[in-house]
């Protein structure tokens, strides 16, 4: 990399702590995807353009983020003609590195649309861990011809991997969320099955079905039933 590249790239700790910083303080998924194709155009020499793919259960892609409308029209571009770095990155396990599209590509119909609407020239693909959520990868494209060189690829390697744990982060802090939430909503069905319990004299499965019929007639989820009928009450006493 040259000095003037150097100068316009930040330092790859600080963008990984401020990536960590947003996963740590309970960042959503959107800002994270978003905050992983910044780090890579930031710290990845040669990488201009970045975005992050997902494939989903039916097998479909589906662009999560991109630094800009050109990794976006790449990406479309990979879903049209069913070939590319994502796509193979997520399904063979590694890395796919091609440093000039134009020469003898692994990808012809991909590169051949590339080269004629974008002015990418180069790719990387690589596999991200999502948690237990979907199979995803981070795509790296460059306007300039093998600027992607192997020093790169490697470079890109480690974003991938700390992108991949900063998601694993983000995955557990989700469903450490969902325990909590469970367990309030438990709270609250259990202080309404006692209130019902003492104001009309039913057993516990009595009050159960109470609150289920509720729910069904009223359309509205069995913890928020709870709460308003807990919340009417204290507002009453």
């Amino acid at each position: 990399m040259s000095s003037s590249e150097s100068a316009g790239r930040s330092e790859p700790a600080d963008v990984f702590m401020n990536l960590a910083r947003i996963v740590y303080g309970g960042g959503e998924y959107d800002d994270i995807y978003r905050e992983i194709c910044n780090a890579a155009v930031e710290v990845i020499p040669g990488c201009d353009h970045a975005c992050i793919t997902t494939l989903r259960g039916g097998g479909d892609l589906m662009t999560e983020a991109a630094s800009d409308q050109v990794a976006a029209a790449v990406d479309d571009l990979e879903r049209q003609t069913g070939e590319g770095p994502c796509l193979d990155a997520i399904l063979e396990e590694r890395f796919q590195h091609d440093p000039d599209i134009a020469e003898d590509s692994a990808w012809p119909a991909l590169s051949k649309l590339v080269v004629e609407q974008t002015p990418v020239r180069g790719m990387i693909g690589y596999r991200l861990f999502i948690g237990d959520r979907k199979a995803g990868s981070l795509n790296v494209f460059s306007d300039t011809a093998n600027a992607l060189t192997t020093e790169a690829a490697d470079i890109g390697a480690i974003v991938a991997s700390f992108a991949s744990v900063a998601l694993a982060g983000a995955a557990a802090n989700d469903r450490a969320d969902n325990l909590q939430r469970g367990l309030e909503s438990n709270r609250e069905i259990g202080k309404a099955i006692g209130l019902l319990m003492a104001t009309h004299r039913v057993d516990e499965d009595q009050a159960f079905d109470v609150l289920r019929r509720a729910s069904s007639e009223m359309n509205v989820k069995l913890a928020e039933v709870a709460r308003r009928l807990v919340r009417d009450r204290d507002t009453r006493s």
